[in-house]
């Protein structure tokens, strides 16, 4: 029988809380728009809400005491990188992109619609974790350091001396050029899924050179993730909606109480599925009026672009969240690239391929992050084991990512001119503008279908546990290659340890992983604010 605690979860609107979110998140904001408009990357800033909520803990004052607790660094750390990712994300790189194309008057309008994206996605992510799509077992490895490093602050010990190890190799690693985030997810998530993204990424790193072939100039890996994609969405939908009748194969590592017990069944899965459709449909018809659309568009091109932006960022918002699940990467970039593409073939004119695509960029980062922190927060909790803690806990988080988006929007709409005006912006915004502006190239549509048939079919050889397809796809879509054999080297060294150490080898991998990871994104975050001369 569940042992259940009548602790109090601590509200993340108390006042000395709030405060320091409200600071946290002040400051993660403006990193972020720092960084993404000079090296064009966000930071996951996670890690540096965990350390600054641990030191503050450590102040010998009686209002710094009650930060002592681990939920309450966890709303920090939740608060601080919500922030991050929304300001630079999800809303000044939507808003980006018709100045870039000449039309600043649409900056409003595309602030409104992206922020509703944003909020959209977080919420449907609150209404799906820990069901059977986005269960809480599932790796989320940001989640998993952040946990780990907020315990170890906890307990000290050997958790401490071995995070602490850790994450020294991870600065020393990362500072030689090793992707250390890589070889740290290798040791989480699941086997066969990363395998899959390792030889993604080895194939788009080497292809040109061993066959000639430069698998991106054909759009495969567009290709590879639309087929990918739409099996996903289709997988989602039988386990939200039908349930699984029999067990699944690829769940044999975990318990039975993990393949079993969830805090969303599958009606709430369903329910959250439903609302939020409903969501982005009234947040796409209010964006389409306030953009101008109703007077470019007729009826029925309007109709189909604001089923067209709907539908799209459910799928994204899937295909950001399982890579995001499975291996800590998400392609949000890529992924709102394919949807910019299919909506060019379906001709719809630039300015809504501009509002499309803004609106589809601004949701996935939100709905990723937000696995990150909700991992973290159940992990934290007990792993679901009391299920009244851990939904009272997981809506504390979902008040402290609020915050979070309340502080980076009043953030962006009061400096977003001070990047634009210097000429400023995100870099892959001037890949979505030019891609607008070349305009539509019928062989496309021939080249994604080609290559949407094998995604489609390595996706559902794989099942909706494993990811196969999703993640060989999120491989090809980046240029790492250093990262695919990092990977690879981490999976063989994770299997051989386990075999020679046995079951109690996987706590002690995990700590470690938490650590490479954790020194990953301390040395990226110091080095980026060395580049940017913040």
């Amino acid at each position: 029988m569940t042992t259940r605690t009548k602790t109090k979860h601590p509200r993340a609107f108390e006042p000395a809380t709030l405060a320091l979110l409200v600071v946290c998140a002040a400051v993660g904001a403006v990193i972020g728009l720092q960084i993404i408009t000079t090296l064009g990357v966000t930071p996951n800033t996670a890690l540096i809400g965990v350390l600054v909520a641990v030191a503050l803990s450590r102040v010998p004052l009686a209002v710094l005491r009650p930060f002592r607790s681990v939920h309450r660094q966890n709303l920090v750390q939740s608060t601080i990188s919500t922030a991050t990712f929304a300001a630079a994300n999800s809303l000044l790189l939507p808003i980006a992109i018709p100045v870039v194309l000449g039309r600043p008057g649409l900056v409003w309008p595309m602030l409104i619609g992206a922020g509703l994206a944003m909020l959209i996605d977080f919420v449907m992510l609150y209404w799906l974790f820990d069901s059977k799509v986005f269960p809480g077992s599932g790796a989320w490895p940001p989640g998993v350091a952040a946990a780990e490093a907020i315990k170890a602050g906890d307990e000290g010990g050997k958790r401490a001396a071995l995070l602490g190890a850790g994450t020294a190799v991870g600065l020393l690693g990362s500072w030689l050029g090793v992707p250390m985030s890589a070889f740290g997810v290798a040791f989480i998530g699941n086997v066969v899924a990363l395998t899959m993204f390792g030889v993604g990424l080895l194939a788009r790193g080497y292809s040109a050179d061993l066959f000639g072939v430069d698998i991106a100039a054909h759009y495969i890996p567009h290709g590879l993730m639309v087929g990918a994609g739409l099996v996903a969405l289709i997988q989602a939908l039988v386990v939200v909606f039908r349930g699984r009748r029999t067990p699944d194969p690829a769940d044999s590592t975990e318990s039975t109480a993990e393949r079993t017990t969830y805090t969303r069944d599958d009606s709430a899965a369903g329910r959250g599925l439903g609302r939020g459709f409903v969501l982005y449909v009234g947040a796409a018809i209010l964006l389409a009026i306030t953009g101008g659309l109703v007077g470019d568009l007729g009826f029925g091109e309007l109709v189909l672009w604001v089923l067209y932006a709907a539908v799209s960022c459910i799928i994204a918002e899937f295909i950001v969240g399982l890579s995001a699940m499975h291996s800590g990467w998400f392609p949000s970039f890529a992924t709102s690239l394919i949807f910019l593409t299919i909506g060019m073939l379906l001709g719809f004119p630039p300015i809504a391929l501009a509002l499309l695509v803004g609106f589809i960029a601004a949701g996935g980062p939100a709905f990723a992050d937000a696995g990150y922190d909700f991992k973290a927060g159940w992990l934290l909790r007990g792993r679901g084991s009391d299920p009244a803690f851990e939904l009272a806990g997981r809506r504390q988080q979902l008040f402290a990512g609020v915050i979070g988006m309340a502080v980076a929007g009043a953030v962006v709409a009061l400096t977003y001119h001070v990047y634009f005006d210097r000429d400023l912006f995100p870099p892959i915004v001037q890949v979505y503008a030019k891609t607008i502006q070349a305009g539509a190239d019928q062989d496309l549509i021939g080249k994604l279908l080609l290559w949407a048939v094998p995604g489609a079919i390595i996706q559902a050889l794989g099942g909706a546990k494993r990811q196969m397809g999703i993640l060989l796809a999120t491989g090809t879509l980046i240029v790492n290659p250093i990262a695919g054999w990092t990977v690879l080297a981490g999976i063989v060294l994770r299997v051989a340890y386990r075999r020679w150490k046995g079951p109690e080898a996987e706590s002690q991998m995990t700590i470690a992983a938490a650590g490479f990871i954790a020194g990953d994104a301390l040395w990226g975050f110091g080095n980026s604010l060395v580049k940017t001369k913040f």
